[in-house]
């Protein structure tokens, strides 16, 4: 079926981004020029951070931040098996081994801080989190590990934009953004995210370092780009280092920025949409929803729920696509992965434990709610 009667995701598209677009075409200028410049710095205005940098996804976020670390040949990167395989491919793209991490439990199924630890080598050089559905890993308890270390961290926060860090365990400050805690994250604006350029992301971080080695490395090692010699601020350029074309364009940051105006009222939107899921769900025998005490610190990113067994999830899946409703899972366990199997995965029994129980429902800022109660009608039939 392709004509979903509930889709898994939906955009917030109106005349903001129509009008984004006409005014990139009325410039006539398309490469990375002032509309890159505008979102970098609101971008950067509400993470609260130094640098912001657009780049063309959030895995050339993902690889230019492993770079400008200078992970490399012979180092390891302790990373969640519970995430989209991005991370771990820029991480064999550096030449760098990733080491999978399990999650701290079903209904908090992020990167397990003990595990971390347990997984620390003389080699390990990074820790990649991801703050999956949009709730924050324990970033107290890994910074404190880490900094002890001298470990860099790369937060993934493809699914965290526009919140802050809450920490109940106070150990660390509230209110930091999500993507400015480690020392450099990448967000993505891909199509079902919860700023939806269709393509795009942003590198954040609060090291001069870093920002610099980004710059360059995202336009081919380039000292000037096109956009400064249109404006005569520069007559020529020289390559410092060899280096990518990672660069955002003119009308993807247009929407971007037409996107980052909406994100505060989005996100809230998602948090209700959840708390009324939470509600629905406790009606289901078996079935638990992670994060569900936790919605007010999230950006609302994914509604997840976890299945009483294996063959529920398929049956339930199977009912969902008959009653017209859309569903996915986030994600496999990236260490079964034909590319990335043998590596080290010695306990990653509730990472398997999840992706054979969870399914993604429907979640986006003008989805319905009286549509919320349908989709658990079809779970409690099931």
């Amino acid at each position: 079926m392709t004509d979903w009667r509930i889709p898994l995701s939906d955009l917030d598209y109106g005349s903001e981004e129509a009008d984004a677009v006409q005014r990139v075409i009325a410039s006539k200028w398309l490469s990375m020029g002032a509309e890159v410049q505008a979102f970098e710095q609101e971008f950067a205005a509400m993470q609260e951070a130094k640098y912001a940098l657009a780049v063309s996804s959030a895995t050339a976020g993902l690889h230019l931040g492993l770079l400008a670390l200078r992970v490399g040949l012979g180092d390891e990167v302790i990373q969640p098996a519970l995430n989209f395989v991005a991370a771990a491919n820029m991480t064999a793209a550096v030449g760098a081994t990733p080491v999978f991490a399990d999650i701290c439990s079903l209904d908090e199924p992020t990167i397990d801080p003990g595990e971390v630890e347990r997984l620390i080598s003389p080699r390990t050089k990074a820790v990649v989190v991801m703050h999956y559905g949009g709730s924050l890993c324990r970033m107290g308890e890994l910074t404190e590990l880490c900094a002890g270390r001298d470990i860099a961290i790369v937060e993934d926060a493809c699914h965290a934009v526009g919140v802050a860090y809450h920490d109940a365990r106070n150990r660390w400050p509230y209110g930091i953004m999500a993507g400015s805690i480690g020392d450099i994250s990448a967000f993505s604006f891909f199509s079902n995210k919860n700023i939806a350029s269709g393509e795009g992301g942003m590198v954040v971080t609060n090291r001069a370092d870093l920002a610099e080695r980004v710059r360059l490395l995202r336009s081919h090692g380039m000292t000037s780009l096109t956009w400064d010699r249109h404006k005569g601020h520069a007559g020529s350029y020289d390559v410092m280092s060899p280096g990518y074309n990672y660069r955002l364009d003119e009308l993807h940051a247009a929407l971007g920025r037409a996107q980052l105006k909406k994100l505060e009222r989005n996100n809230q939107r998602r948090r209700n949409l959840l708390a009324s899921y939470r509600e629905a769900v406790r009606s289901l025998t078996g079935w638990t929803m992670p994060f569900a005490d936790t919605i007010d610190n999230s950006s609302g990113h994914l509604m997840v729920i976890v299945a009483p067994n294996p063959e529920i999830r398929e049956r339930a899946v199977d009912a969902l696509r008959e009653a017209g409703i859309q569903s996915s899972m986030h994600y496999p366990c990236v260490a079964d992965f034909t590319g990335f199997a043998g590596g080290s995965d010695a306990n990653l029994e509730l990472t398997r434990q999840f992706t054979r129980r969870a399914i993604t429902l429907p979640l986006y800022p003008d989805l319905n709610p009286d549509m919320i109660n349908n989709i658990v009608e079809v779970l409690r039939g099931v």
